[in-house]
C-alpha cells in the first residue's frame, strides 16, 4: 500500500474514535488528579488501550500510574507519550487531557499500518510532569533503552513542530530562626521570615545580570504562625531554569549564595535540598519534525517557527530527547491571548476547538508512525540524532 494510502486509513481509524476520544479526555478533564495520584486517569487509558488489543504494563519505574502499552513486535518501536497530571487548583490548565488522548487515539490508530509494515507501537504512560518530572524516572530506569523514536504533541496557542524548552531544577529552602514576642522582645528574635525575604531581594538583584532566557521564581510555603510572634521558620520551593545544562550548573551556584548570604545577615539557619529530578533541554529532532510538520499541514494547519517572544517553559520530554529521537510539536487550541497553565485554558482543552486540536493531534500523530515506517527513514533520523 502506498503511503498517502497508509495515510488515509489511519487518519479514518481516528476518526472512527471520535466520539470515545472526545468522552475520554472529557473524563480526564472532568476529573482532574495531581502528579503520581492520576489513578483514575491511568485506569480508564489503560482499558481504553486493552479493549482495543494492547498489552499493558502497570507501575513501570516503580511509579503506579505509569503504564506501558505494546502493540506489534521488534523494531522500529515509536513511542507516544501520553501525560495526565493536573494542576494544583487550576485542573488541566496545561491541557494534558489533550496530550493523554491524543498519544492513545493515534497508536490505536496506528495498528493497521503496524499490521502491514511490521514494528511496534508503544503508548508511555508518563505521570507527574508538572513539578515532579516522572519521565525522569522512567528515562533513568531504563524504559526508552528499545525505544527508537518518541513523540509527544502539547497543546497550546500556536502550532510548532519543534520548541525550545529550558533545563530546570528545583530547590527546597528552610531557615531557621528564634521565636520571640514580636513586640516586647523582638531583640530576642531570630527572624526567618526575613531571611526568606532577604534571599528573594537578592534573587531580584540577580535577574539583572543572568542570561535573557534563564529563570529564576519561587513561591514561600511557610512564613510563620502569627504576626505577633517573630517567625522561627519558613519555607520556600523556587524553580531555577536556563537553556543548557553548564549555565544551569553556574546559576545554581549564584542562586544558592543568596540563601547563604540572607543567612549570614539574618542569623537564621539555613537548610536547603536541590531535588534528585532536574529536567534537561529539548533535543529537537529535525528530521523527525519534518515529517510531522508535512502531515499536521496536510490537515490544514499553518505551521510557525518557534520564536523566543513565545516564551520557555520546561519539561521532562527534555530528558527523553537526550537518550531517544524525539519532537514535542504543540498544537494550537485557543487564541494566542489565552495564557497556559489558567482556568481559561482549562476552559480551551474542552471547547470544540480543543476537541479538534486532539483530533489533528492524534491524525498526525499516526501520520508520522506511517512515515517513521518507510524504507530508510529510521536510519535517517537516528543519523541526526547521533551527529548532533
Amino acid at each position: 500500500m502506498e503511503i498517502a494510502e497508509l495515510k488515509a486509513e489511519v487518519k479514518n481509524g481516528v476518526e472512527l474514535q471520535r466520539h470515545r476520544l472526545v468522552q475520554l479526555s472529557l473524563n480526564i478533564h472532568d476529573n482532574p488528579e495531581l502528579g503520581f495520584k492520576e489513578e483514575k486517569a491511568c485506569a480508564w487509558l489503560t482499558g481504553y488501550l486493552e479493549d482495543s488489543g494492547f498489552n499493558i504494563e502497570q507501575g513501570i519505574a516503580s511509579l503506579a500510574t505509569a503504564f506501558r502499552a505494546t502493540y506489534g513486535r521488534g523494531s522500529p518501536r515509536i513511542a507516544l507519550l501520553a501525560e495526565y497530571d493536573a494542576l494544583p487548583k487550576i485542573g488541566h490548565g496545561c491541557g494534558h487531557n489533550i496530550i493523554a488522548v491524543s498519544a492513545v487515539g493515534a497508536a490505536v490508530a496506528s495498528k493497521s499500518i503496524i499490521d502491514q509494515l511490521g514494528g511496534s507501537v508503544v503508548v508511555l504512560g508518563t505521570p507527574g510532569e508538572e513539578i515532579f518530572g516522572g519521565k525522569i524516572d522512567i528515562v533513568k530506569a531504563g524504559a526508552f533503552k528499545e525505544i527508537d523514536v518518541a513523540m509527544i504533541v502539547h497543546p497550546n496557542t500556536l502550532n510548532m513542530v519543534t520548541v525550545q524548552t529550558l533545563a530546570c531544577s528545583t530547590l527546597e529552602v528552610e531557615f531557621f530562626g528564634r521565636p520571640a514576642h514580636a513586640a516586647a522582645q523582638p531583640y530576642q528574635g531570630i527572624n526567618a521570615l526575613e531571611a526568606m525575604m532577604l534571599a528573594f531581594t537578592s534573587i531580584n538583584s540577580l535577574r539583572q545580570h543572568i542570561k535573557t532566557e534563564a529563570r529564576i521564581h519561587g513561591i514561600i510555603t511557610d512564613g510563620g504562625e502569627a504576626p505577633n510572634v517573630v517567625p522561627a521558620h519558613s519555607a520556600g520551593v523556587f524553580l531555577v531554569r536556563a537553556l543548557d545544562n553548564d549555565y544551569l550548573t553556574e546559576l545554581k551556584d549564584k542562586v544558592l549564595n543568596c540563601f547563604k548570604g540572607a543567612s549570614l545577615a539574618s542569623g537564621a539557619r539555613l537548610e536547603y535540598r536541590w531535588r534528585d529530578r532536574a529536567y534537561d533541554p529539548m533535543k529537537n529532532n529535525a528530521t523527525l519534525a519534518g515529517l510531522f510538520k508535512q502531515n499536521l499541514e496536510s490537515l490544514g494547519r499553518h505551521v510557525e517557527d518557534f520564536d523566543p517572544r513565545f516564551g520557555f517553559g520546561s519539561t521532562d520530554m527534555g530528558n527523553v530527547s537526550q537518550v531517544t529521537p524525539s519532537i514535542h510539536p504543540t498544537i494550537a487550541i485557543a487564541p494566542p491571548d489565552v495564557f497556559i497553565h489558567t482556568l481559561d485554558f482549562a476552559s480551551a482543552a474542552v471547547s470544540e476547538v480543543g476537541h479538534e486540536g486532539l483530533m489533528d493531534a492524534a491524525k498526525a500523530l499516526s501520520m508520522t508512525v506511517a512515515d517513521i515506517l518507510q524504507p530508510g527513514m529510521l536510519d535517517m533520523i537516528n543519523q541526526e540524532f547521533q551527529s548532533g
